[in-house]
């Protein structure tokens, strides 16, 4: 990348971080495993990590657990750990930097800087379970990492279009049953019955449902 870079040295989790770059705030205070989302960042061992993916668990009457697919940013490696019950983790101080989706570039994503115009390229096994829900002009915050790009957050929820679903029902209005859709993104989530081709809906990013219709 050239140019200049400005990073916020705002906590993970701070609202509208993009908006405030030049801004700084005390850390957000420890996770829980609930927070263990894609996209996030954590410290173990002094080692900063990047989030890549993350189930939550629980059997019969044991306590509830986080497993997390982990990226050590500063060698590279990929681990997996399993965090428990009422364990704190510590948030990774990372940066963020306003940008929009451009397009895809084979296995990568390519990004722009919204504020220096400057483009770079994310492979998409850095970015996860996100890249389903990438739309060309989409915006988003990168974080950053050492001045360089580590993953992107996505906004809460996106609206997409529908390409591709089955006919809907006349009438039929439940949410209780429903059907495939594939999206302008090329994901494929469950939509309610009387979702029709050609409608914008709102999909929530973190866990890929149907939200609601979002025609005008």
């Amino acid at each position: 990348m050239g140019g200049s870079t400005r990073l916020s040295c705002l906590p993970v989790d701070f609202p509208f971080a993009s908006q405030v770059p030049s801004l700084s705030f005390p850390r957000v205070s420890m996770y829980t495993i609930t927070d263990l989302k894609p996209g996030r960042a954590v410290t173990i061992d002094g080692d900063p990590y990047l989030i890549m993916a993350s189930q939550f668990g629980r059997k019969s009457m044991s306590k509830a657990n986080m497993q997390c697919k982990l990226k050590n940013l500063k060698t590279g490696s990929i681990v997996a750990r399993n965090f428990q019950g009422s364990e704190k983790i510590e948030p990774a101080s990372v940066g963020y930097k306003h940008v929009q989706y451009l397009y895809k570039n084979q296995g990568a994503r390519a990004f722009m800087d919204l504020e220096t115009y400057d483009q770079f390229e994310l492979q998409d096994d850095m970015i996860g379970e996100g890249v389903k829900f990438l739309v060309d002009g989409l915006e988003v915050d990168a974080l950053m990492y050492e001045e360089k790009p580590i993953g992107i957050k996505l906004p809460v929820t996106v609206i997409l279009q529908v390409m591709e679903t089955p006919p809907g029902v006349r009438g039929d209005t439940a949410t209780g049953s429903g059907k495939a859709a594939t999206l302008s993104s090329g994901a494929v989530i469950n939509v309610p019955l009387f979702v029709n081709e050609g409608d914008k809906i709102k999909v929530n990013t973190e866990s890929g449902e149907y939200v609601e219709r979002a025609n005008g």
